[in-house]
Order: C-alpha cells, then structure tokens, then sequence
C-alpha cells in the first residue's frame, strides 16, 4: 500500500483489559451506528440533545479491541469525553500514536470504501512510516466537492441527523439507545428536519449560517433552512424532503 497518510487525522484505541470486557458493546450504548455488525461504520457521538460532538469512523482490530479514526485535534477530547462513560469498566481508551489512517481517492486492493460515500474513495489504518507523505489538502478538496461534511468545525453543534447523518449512513435506528438517541430517533420518526449542512459555493454562503469557509477552495460549509435550499445546492447523493411545519 501507498503511504498516503491523513496527518489530520488520528487513531483512537478501545480495548477490552478483561476478557470478560467487550468495546463493541461499551461503544454500541455510545455512540450513533451499530458497531457489532459490518465494519467499518460511520457514526457519532452526540449531546443528550442529539447534537454532534465528534464524528469519526469505528475499524475493526484483534483482540476485541476497536479503532476510531477521527479527527487529530479532536483526538485527545474524544478520549476524555469516553473516558467519562467508562466508569468502573476494565476498558482501555487511548490515541494510538503507531498508527495513521491512510486515503487514496480510487477504491483499489488492500484498502475499505469510505462508509459514508464510495465517492469518498478508500482509506485504511496502518503503522506510520517516516517514508508517510501528507494528502491532507486533496482528501479536503475531493470531500468538499461532493458535498460531504465532517469534523467539530463543520459538524459541530448541530442536530446529528441535520448534518446529513442519516445520508451518509451514520446512524442506525434499529441499534437500541445510546447518547442523544430521543431527540434523533423522533426527529426520524417525524420527519421534522428542517436544518441541513450543505457544501456551498463561497459566493453563494450566508455568512450568518456559515459554519466554516475555505477561500482557496471556494467553498463553505452552511447551516441552512431546508426551505430556503435552491435545488442546484444539493449534492447528488442528497434528496430533500418537504420541511414540516412550524420549523424554526
């Protein structure tokens, strides 16, 4: 395999340090997806209130243990934040520095289709290498192109199923409860999403629903209200329904 290394992003280890321990089932109560079945699975970890906190990508390992590749800056918060729901569980959680999460932009042996869009390409986790090169700036702008948020910057602080979760097969409502599980499953079961992220054009962004913006690029990342989407804006893989009434 290439050495095309995402320095952005980081390597979270879940390892069971008992073996009547099981990460699989300390996540599953967590976090958005099923991380039982078929991995790797896109998902999230919310606020009670179904909001994002980190999103990230669950891998499987041996030994029972589990990965999450996630955001680099976001790395050391990630395990602080599990770590509180630990508690008295024989349960290891820690950044794994050995290892790097790698991406090439055309699906190929040796690497798994990105969960969320096989547009996205392929990625895999392996041992970092000093002969790594950065492919940061063409994972940024091939993700932005089709239209795909991720990270606290652009996901954060809104409703999990308005940032296209559900889309992007993030969140599984067949899984049983986990944090921020109400507030998502009824916003389904009503159909009531009335906010969306969207990848738009700079010039086209509303600063004030800006939730990021990158000018070399010319895109943002904004905040919007379903009615309020010109068709043109959606991404290809992305179908809108019909607001419900009284959105906010």
């Amino acid at each position: 395999m290439a050495n095309e290394r995402l320095f952005s992003r980081a390597v979270v280890r879940v390892t069971p340090e008992d073996p009547a321990e099981d990460a699989a089932g300390f996540l599953q109560g967590l976090v958005t997806n099923d991380v039982t079945g078929e991995l790797p699975a896109y998902a999230g970890l919310l606020t009670p209130q179904g909001k994002a906190l980190f999103d990230f990508i669950v891998w499987p390992t041996g030994h029972g243990a589990l990965l999450l590749d996630c955001e680099a800056e976001a790395a050391e918060d990630l395990v602080r934040r599990l770590s509180l729901y630990r508690l008295r569980r024989k349960i290891g959680i820690a950044v794994d520095p050995s290892l790097g999460v790698y991406w090439q932009a055309e699906v190929g042996d040796g690497g798994a289709a990105d969960p969320r869009l096989p547009g996205l390409g392929q990625r895999w986790i392996a041992a970092v290498s000093d002969e790594d090169h950065s492919v940061d700036a063409e994972w940024q702008r091939h993700r932005l192109a089709l239209g795909v948020p991720e990270g606290r910057a652009e996901l954060g602080d809104v409703l999990w199923l308005e940032t296209n979760a559900m889309e992007l097969g993030g969140v599984s409502f067949s899984k049983g409860c986990y944090i921020g599980q109400e507030n998502t499953a009824r916003m389904n079961w009503r159909q009531k999403i009335n906010r969306r992220l969207l990848v738009v054009p700079l010039n086209r962004s509303e600063e004030k629903r800006r939730k990021a913006a990158y000018p070399e690029l010319g895109f943002a990342v904004d905040h919007l209200r379903v009615e309020d989407i010109p068709p043109a804006l959606l991404p290809q893989w992305l179908e809108l329904a019909e607001p419900s009434e009284g959105a906010d």
